[in-house]
């Protein structure tokens, strides 16, 4: 589902294939009538915020919402386990998890980034897509909670993807 790549996107590290492909971006989200009113105002919101900075400022708030701030960190275990060791092994299964699916992901990529999380729930049907965030529902709430204190604009992705799990839980 097309949302699932375009919210992947706008999570991940801001550069310039996403700053020249921001146009294709927004007349994606007009066309595609599975994304909601409401998910098409919030993504069209962070798009808008982000069309206001250059790549270098967007860059500097991006590590400063997502790198410095550790209750923002979109490595989903980091919520669950922080540095335990616990950690691991749930990185370790979600590797697994990707490989039988047939997704291969590079060494230098963590499983859990919620990016490379939404890259693969793009290749689900939409029940499946919904069921698999809804395992992640509570700490998505969480990470939302979080950037909604700091009134970061990156806060109502995470409610989107958030929801499309509650929805799930719902059903």
């Amino acid at each position: 589902m097309l949302i699932y790549n375009i919210m992947a996107r706008l999570l991940d590290y801001p550069d310039d294939e996403l700053m020249e492909n921001l146009s294709g971006i927004i007349d994606a989200i007009h066309q595609d009538d599975a994304i909601g009113p409401q998910e098409k105002e919030d993504l069209l919101h962070l798009i808008s915020w982000i069309n206001m900075h250059d790549l270098t400022g967007l860059q500097s708030k991006y590590v400063q919402t997502f790198d410095m701030v550790p209750e923002h960190d979109l490595h989903l275990t980091h919520h669950l386990f922080g540095d335990d060791r616990g950690r691991g092994p749930a990185l370790i299964d979600l590797s697994e998890y990707y490989k039988a699916s047939g997704l291969e992901i590079e060494s230098k990529e963590i499983p859990d980034f919620l990016p490379l999380i939404l890259e693969y729930v793009s290749t689900l049907d939409d029940l499946q897509a919904r069921v698999f965030l809804g395992d992640a529902a509570k700490v998505l709430k969480v990470i939302g909670d979080n950037l909604e204190k700091a009134e970061s604009p990156y806060a109502r992705i995470l409610r989107i993807v958030e929801n499309r799990g509650h929805l799930a839980q719902a059903a």
